[in-house]
């Protein structure tokens, strides 16, 4: 049995949700329901503009790999994580925040210079999140922050697609996964956002070479790596770089393919309050449950139950306790 079930390797991000308007994203001119990078100066500005507007969820550790490997923590399995912080109040958080979960970090000493990234996540009335995003110094993780040591004790490589924006991510990424094969362990990445499908596709079939065992991706994401709006034809797609894949529908559930089968796994229908880390738990439980020997459909309908719960919430986690909540009725 190796020591750790799931490794990720992504960006460090302390997030923090404010609820707006659909004309509050207008008038700050932000792209509805995307993730976009922005500077320091973007930043500040919007966050001015924002000034007074009620913020829902405390300070969380995010980043999308992180948010699903702290949720595979919390499910019970055994994870490590690496990712690039600075030596400031946020990167301290940050830190802190992984250990309470109890997540192996390749970053325990904080690096001087430059400031941890952050992420202001707009939730508009429709659950509907949209991310403005500056990667700090996340923007710099590379092959140093890539740990074989790590990755070679590990069942999973988890990679995360947003990787793709930076080169010296994006090489961290490639490194990780060919340690991974060196190692025996099973690869998987996250296609993370439909703008990263789009303008990024070339980097990311860069990160996946020849294939990798498991690609996390939802149908926009999907349908834009095939450039088809037919889901049977993005289904194909997927089937000539991933062994297995999943495919999240939103309300309409997800489709999960073993290698042999493709299943439908249901929807939990919930009153949607904020979408922000949906996906990211889908892909944490997921994982969680596949480390665990279960089957591609029964990872599935945990990680449908545990999207549901997090969609009711404000934030993209959720506590120790309701984990282990939804651990209890989805065995009974």
């Amino acid at each position: 049995m190796k020591k750790y079930h799931i490794y990720g390797i992504g960006a460090a991000l302390v997030d923090t949700e404010i609820q707006v308007t659909d004309q509050d994203l207008l008038d700050m001119g932000v792209e509805k329901g995307l993730m976009t990078l922005v500077d320091e100066e973007r930043q500040h500005q919007l966050s001015h503009h924002l000034d007074g507007h009620l913020v829902h969820a405390k300070l969380a550790s995010g980043g999308s790999a992180c948010n699903s490997i702290f949720a595979a923590s919390c499910f019970g399995a055994n994870t490590y994580y690496s990712c690039k912080v600075a030596d400031d109040v946020n990167g301290r958080f940050f830190l802190s925040d992984l250990e309470t979960a109890g997540v192996d970090c390749n970053s325990q000493s904080p690096d001087g210079e430059g400031i941890t990234g952050k992420c202001l996540v707009m939730i508009s009335p429709d659950a509907e999140r949209s991310m403005n995003t500056h990667l700090g110094i996340s923007e710099s993780l590379s092959i140093e922050q890539v740990s074989s040591d790590a990755i070679a004790k590990s069942d999973y490589v988890y990679l995360e697609g947003y990787l793709v924006t930076s080169e010296t991510g994006k090489a961290a990424a490639i490194e990780a996964r060919k340690s991974a094969e060196q190692a025996g362990a099973k690869t998987a990445i996250s296609l993370s956002d439909p703008g990263m499908v789009e303008f990024f596709k070339e980097g990311l079939k860069e990160m996946i070479g020849d294939r990798v065992n498991l690609v996390f991706c939802n149908e926009a994401e999907a349908m834009g790596w095939a450039d088809s709006l037919d889901l049977d034809t993005a289904i194909d797609s997927l089937k000539e770089i991933s062994d297995t894949f999943v495919i999240t529908l939103g309300s309409k559930g997800a489709l999960v393919f073993d290698g042999v089968n493709l299943e439908t796994i249901a929807a939990h229908p919930v009153n949607a309050i904020d979408t922000n880390g949906a996906g990211d738990m889908f892909a944490g439980a997921f994982l969680y449950s596949i480390s665990q020997g279960h089957s591609f459909k029964t990872a599935g309908n945990l990680a449908s139950l545990a999207a549901a719960a997090v969609v009711s919430n404000y934030g993209p986690r959720l506590t120790k306790a309701k984990h282990r909540e939804l651990l209890d009725s989805f065995a009974s």
